[in-house]
């Protein structure tokens, strides 16, 4: 059998990479995966065993094992999950301060896609060119929240160029996830970094102020300057109602921290008495605004977790 890397899924075909050459494949038989609740059994990014049929086709034989994964919420199963992409080295984040205005909220829910599986993220601020003194100050305040806490922050712009030649350095040799919700500016990052991908851009609309996605299906590309780029589909939201609620507190990095010092083992940070986590938000040591977050997340799995049980009965 041969050893290839899935590139792309289109559903029931995987465009698989062997050395330079592409070949389209189908999974054959009942593979054995990862103990994972996933609607789709293989992601971009997988290593495979797979066999030809002729010179372009084959058929995938096994999903070798995984050093990580990056998976959201099944959108046909709520307690399933969907694959994005494996073997990711590194998880890039674009967001915006303006154009659209940032969501912190989306932000955290990212990291707690990529927090499980300890995968580093970068933490892009496009459109830097259109930023104003105040836009600019809302980027220092989020980049000493978010490097404070252990992520890696950039601002950029695609159209003047600053911190490009960085951030190629930080992709180099690397296999980077990049997602973004529609409207950052991601496509048009991407083609900055790398022309050569020269992938299709939408303006945003004046009247909704947001952007209409242009990437349909996860998909890895070889950067010219070294190392692969796994793009995916514009995120709208993030939900989490496959976790429960202590795996929400374990992967904020900050809260996971202080729950040592807490009264309880399983402290929800909350309305538990001698909670070091609320002590340490009432003196400023630990963000509100992420804490607040943290709290609407946890309800929402709550909420879910409730009417699951109670349809079941």
């Amino acid at each position: 059998m041969i050893t290839g890397v899935v590139i792309k899924s289109t559903g029931s075909w995987y465009i698989v990479r062997c050395a330079d050459k592409l070949y389209n494949c189908r999974i054959v038989g009942k593979l054995r995966l990862d103990d994972l609740k996933s609607t789709n059994p293989i992601a971009v990014g997988d290593r495979v065993l797979f066999t030809l049929e002729n010179e372009t086709e084959g058929q995938i034989n096994e999903v070798l094992p995984r050093d990580n994964y990056v998976v959201r919420q099944s959108p046909r199963k709520k307690h399933n999950v969907h694959l994005i992409a494996s073997n990711v080295d590194l998880a890039v984040l674009v967001v915006t301060i303006v154009r659209p205005d940032v969501k912190t909220g989306f932000i955290d829910r990212f990291l707690l896609m990529t927090e499980p599986y300890d995968i580093p993220v970068l933490i892009v601020f496009n459109k830097w060119d259109i930023y104003k003194p105040k836009d600019k100050e809302h980027f220092e305040y989020l980049e000493s929240l978010y490097t404070g806490i252990g992520y890696n922050v950039l601002y950029a712009s695609a159209i003047t160029g600053e911190n490009l030649n960085l951030i190629k350095d930080i992709l180099k040799d690397k296999t980077s996830l990049i997602s973004g919700q529609s409207g950052v500016g991601k496509t048009s990052l991407l083609n900055a970094i790398e022309p050569t991908l020269d992938l299709k851009t939408f303006q945003i609309s004046d009247y909704t102020g947001k952007g209409q996605h242009t990437t349909t299906f996860a998909e890895m590309t070889p950067l010219t300057f070294g190392g692969d780029l796994i793009d995916t589909p514009g995120i709208k939201s993030l939900a989490f109602n496959h976790f429960e609620v202590l795996d929400v507190a374990h992967n904020f990095k900050e809260i996971f921290e202080a729950s040592d010092a807490c009264k309880y083992n399983n402290c929800t940070h909350r309305n538990e008495p001698k909670c070091a986590v609320k002590e340490l938000v009432e003196m400023g040591e630990i963000n509100e605004i992420r804490y607040n977050n943290y709290l609407q997340i946890v309800e929402e799995v709550e909420d879910q977790n409730y009417w699951e049980r109670h349809n079941d009965i």
